[in-house]
């Protein structure tokens, strides 16, 4: 088992925990950025790392696991790999999460959501909705990295690989707006 400093260290040393001026999705700034597609490109380490939370969650006893993409595709299947049960996503149509693909979930059977990073929880929350529509059973919620602050709230167990504490800022109560430093929009709905 990995440590909470030896997983840390895997994410600086991948590139996947950046640190500079970034703009978050939700209009806040903040020093530090997750970007864990740097670390899931290496199977070997997404392997390790994914295989390590799917112990955390074994108990939750899933028949399918489904991650949101695309940032919890990799995540949702290594974790489904090492649950040895299938692994599906869902993934945005028209601004709506969709189950799509022919992938399907069937009345009663027990779902586990997987995300690489939490943070409002706001894509885990659209797909948990989806799963009940298609009446499955969402046993839980999983991620690599929980960096809501303690705030994610889904309603089902969460657990996560581990929790990193990254402050986030109003711009107009940013230190480096101020010094003038360049903001970056990283991830999906950004730039890189």
């Amino acid at each position: 088992m990995l440590t909470r400093d030896e997983i840390i260290e895997i994410l600086k040393d991948t590139g996947a925990l950046l640190t500079g001026h970034f703009l978050l999705s939700s209009g806040l700034h903040s020093d530090r950025y997750i970007q864990c597609a740097k670390v899931l490109q290496y199977p070997d380490l997404a392997e390790k790392l994914c295989s390590q939370l799917a112990e955390k969650v074994r108990d939750f006893n899933p028949d399918l696991v489904i991650g949101p993409a695309l940032g919890g595709v990799v995540a949702a299947y290594e974790t489904a790999r090492a649950l040895n049960k299938p692994g599906i996503f869902a993934e945005r149509k028209d601004g709506e999460m969709q189950i799509r693909r022919g992938f399907q979930i069937n009345p009663g059977q027990r779902v586990l959501i997987v995300e690489d990073v939490v943070t409002t929880g706001g894509s885990v929350k659209e797909v948990l909705k989806k799963v009940k529509e298609c009446g499955g059973e969402v046993v839980g919620v999983a991620s690599l990295i929980d960096r809501s602050g303690g705030q994610a709230n889904f309603e089902v167990p969460f657990k996560s690989l581990i929790a990193l504490e990254v402050p986030v800022f109003k711009p107009e109560e940013c230190s480096q707006c101020k010094e003038g430093i360049p903001v970056v929009k990283p991830g999906s709905r950004g730039q890189s």
